[in-house]
C-alpha cells in the first residue's frame, strides 16, 4: 500500500530544529513536532518545494544548517505554472490577506502536486478552517483535490 503524500510547510523544520522556546505553548508544539518526526514521519512520503528549502536556508547560519540537514533527503516538488495560477485564484478570492501570498503558494503546491496532507503550524492563514472552506472550493472548481491541512498535534491523532 502506498504511503500518504505529505507536503512539509516551513514551520515544521523550523519547530523541529529550534532551541526550545520559553513560551510553554510553543515549547509543547516544538516537542510534538519532534515526536512526530521521530515516531510517525516514516508513515508518509514527505515532500517540500524549493520555496521551503530556500526559506529554511535563510536566517542564522547555524539554525539554517540544522533545518537543511533535517530536510536533506526530502524530495523537492517541481515548481509548475499551475501553482502560480492556483495561488492567484486563492488570492483573488479575498480569503487571504495580501501579506499571505506566500501561504497561498504553499497550499497551491500541495493541491497541484496531489498531496494527501499539508503539515504546518501556521494557523493564521494555512490551518485556518474559515480560509480552508473557501480555498477548498476554489481547488475543486479548478480541478484539484485539496490536501488535508493539519498541525503535528492533529496528525499525531490519526491512524494511517
Amino acid at each position: 500500500m502506498a504511503k500518504p503524500r505529505l507536503y512539509l510547510e516551513t514551520t515544521i523544520p523550523s519547530y523541529l530544529t529550534a532551541w526550545p522556546s520559553r513560551d510553554p505553548g510553543i515549547a509543547a508544539d516544538q516537542q510534538t513536532t519532534r515526536d512526530w518526526w521521530q515516531n510517525r514521519r516514516q508513515e508518509f512520503e514527505l515532500y517540500i518545494s524549493e520555496f521551503v528549502w530556500n526559506e529554511c536556508a535563510d536566517g542564522d547560519p547555524a539554525a539554517a544548517k540544522e533545518r537543511l540537514i533535517a530536510l536533506e533527503e526530502v524530495p523537492l516538488l517541481d515548481d509548475l505554472p499551475e501553482i502560480d495560477e492556483l495561488a492567484a485564484a486563492f488570492m483573488s478570492s479575498g480569503a487571504l490577506p495580501e501579506r499571505a501570498a506566500t501561504d497561498a503558494l504553499r497550499i497551491a503546491f500541495g493541491a497541484v502536486h496531489e498531496m494527501d496532507y499539508l503539515l504546518t503550524w501556521n494557523c493564521s492563514h494555512i490551518a485556518n478552517e474559515e480560509i480552508i472552506k473557501v480555498l477548498r472550493q476554489i481547488c475543486y472548481l479548478s480541478g484539484y483535490a485539496f490536501p488535508k491541512i493539519l498541525t503535528p498535534t492533529q496528525i499525531m491523532e490519526i491512524e494511517i
